[in-house]
């Protein structure tokens, strides 16, 4: 059991993995429901209204490694990803269903049980009854399924209202940008919605509930080269025509499913698909290295039903392992008017320059940042200006100082030191972390990166570092005063 739950799985797909379950159910409504007592957290559970289990099905459903006949448009397919998303994250799951034709059965695994003697516990038919009445007409009908999760690894233990609420809009974020994406598909038809709820079960108080977007990758409203998308066909001897149809997405785009996503590093290259579930997104899966003049191309793949050793899925549905006939064969694959997908990279890296160019602002390389400053802006700042090769990046970082200014330089570290005291007054009271104050930090990049290409400082330069500490040391204080306030 232990082996079982240490697969890996973060909180977004662990959740993802139980709605798959939901739509393999035919569910045409899904609530992920997080209770909460007063500033505390208490449970999370996952209902919809799919066809339900009966006891006999339920029992397999609960087995680890539970055999049963996945049909061709399935999502699942190992049979251990409710027991092991579940677990990962919570002390116990319980599992209660109903069927048309059946009552109200359930199922839980408590983690202390299944170790000491792999013990799956009946659930009381009373409570079992309950939990489906609880949720009757929202959404499950005649039929539907109740997770819960109890004893939940992630939420905060104490620290009052205010970080149970930092918690609860940092975490619903991050899970709906993640089902939105990974079911784009399925969230862009009228038959199948997601929601997220917050309950007070003290008052009865429903805190937040609003239904998960569709997040499509391809979502763009004018394709950023007249010429795409295009399909190209690679053949697998083992899998098949598989095709791919290439895409690239316009320049200096602001959408959210082109930037919220990840990285640009990170998102450009495959998004593979299996029965319209994304399962993969971005990578080149070492057909090449990502690189700053490729970050507008995304390719979709469809996964073929006979994948075999082609396309190894892994447990949790985000990633995939393709085989070297899969790279290879990529150099062969064309499209329908002869192009080769080597042009279309091509295409996609001539773009992004050419609109680089349109700008018509030719900016002079500088030295990169590097720690101290998230990863984000420091991509938005390889986008807006070239870096210096070879050159070591300035990091940023929070250091006691014995005066009251709000920065100083290290030149030989090849550093931008912010003073230590007024951390708390610039973080309004929030957890601070290495890549904290992210707007001071970056503005202090733009200001002083100039500075470290110098060998020496001369008397304007001087005197324009004075007057930025001067006003910055000043408004320091000024924050430093509201919070002591």
């Amino acid at each position: 059991m232990e082996a079982l739950t240490s697969q890996g799985y973060g909180f977004d797909a662990a959740i993802a993995d139980l709605v798959d379950n939901s739509i393999d159910a035919g569910a045409r409504d899904v609530v992920i429901h997080f209770l909460r007592d007063g500033d505390r957290l208490v449970s999370l559970l996952i209902i919809d209204d799919g066809r339900g289990m009966t006891e006999d099905e339920l029992d397999i459903a609960m087995t680890v490694g539970g055999r049963r006949d996945y049909s061709a448009g399935s999502l699942g397919m190992f049979g251990t990803g409710l027991k092991s998303a579940s677990l990962s994250h919570a002390a116990a799951v319980t599992v209660v269903s109903r069927t048309r034709t059946s009552r109200p059965a359930g199922r839980q695994w408590v983690m202390e049980h299944a170790k000491s003697g792999f013990q799956c516990d009946i659930v009381e038919p009373g409570y079992a009854q309950q939990l489906i009445d609880r949720y009757n007409g929202n959404p499950i009908t005649w039929q539907g399924t109740v997770v819960r999760w109890d004893g939940v690894k992630d939420f905060p233990r104490n620290g009052g209202l205010e970080q149970t609420e930092r918690y609860l809009s940092r975490t619903i974020n991050s899970l709906s940008m993640h089902l939105g994406l990974q079911l784009h598909r399925y969230l862009a038809r009228e038959n199948f919605n997601i929601t997220i709820a917050v309950e007070d079960i003290t008052s009865g108080t429903v805190v937040m509930d609003f239904g998960v977007l569709p997040v499509d990758p391809f979502g763009y409203p004018v394709t950023g080269n007249q010429d795409f998308p295009r399909t190209f066909t690679v053949d697998l001897p083992a899998a098949g025509p598989t095709q791919l149809s290439a895409h690239i997405w316009p320049p200096k785009s602001s959408l959210p499913q082109f930037r919220a996503i990840g990285s640009l590093q990170s998102t450009q290259g495959f998004y593979l698909y299996r029965n319209d579930r994304l399962v993969q997104a971005g990578g080149w899966n070492n057909y090449r290295q990502p690189e700053q003049h490729l970050v507008l191309a995304r390719v979709a793949v469809e996964l073929p039903d006979n994948a075999g050793d082609t396309f190894r899925l892994t447990v949790k549905k985000d990633g995939v392992e393709v085989s070297p006939e899969f790279i290879a064969a990529l150099d062969t694959a064309v499209d329908d008017t002869g192009t080769k997908f080597a042009e279309y990279l091509t295409a996609a890296d001539h773009t992004y320059r050419e609109a680089r160019k349109r700008a018509g602002v030719e900016r002079k390389p500088v030295i990169p940042p590097g720690k101290g400053l998230d990863s984000s802006v420091r991509e938005a700042i390889s986008e807006e200006l070239p870096y210096l090769i070879g050159e070591e990046p300035i990091a940023l970082r929070w250091e006691p100082f014995e005066t009251d200014a709000f920065f100083d330089l290290d030149r030989e570290g090849r550093a931008i030191l912010l003073n230590q005291r007024y951390r708390a007054a610039i973080l309004g009271g929030r957890r601070g972390g290495l890549n904290d104050a992210p707007v001071i930090k970056s503005l202090l990049y733009l200001m002083l990166h100039e500075v470290f290409q110098r060998e020496r400082a001369g008397s304007r330069e001087k005197d324009t570092l004075a007057l930025w500490q001067s006003v910055l040391t000043a408004a320091a204080r000024a924050e430093q005063s509201r919070l002591e306030a």
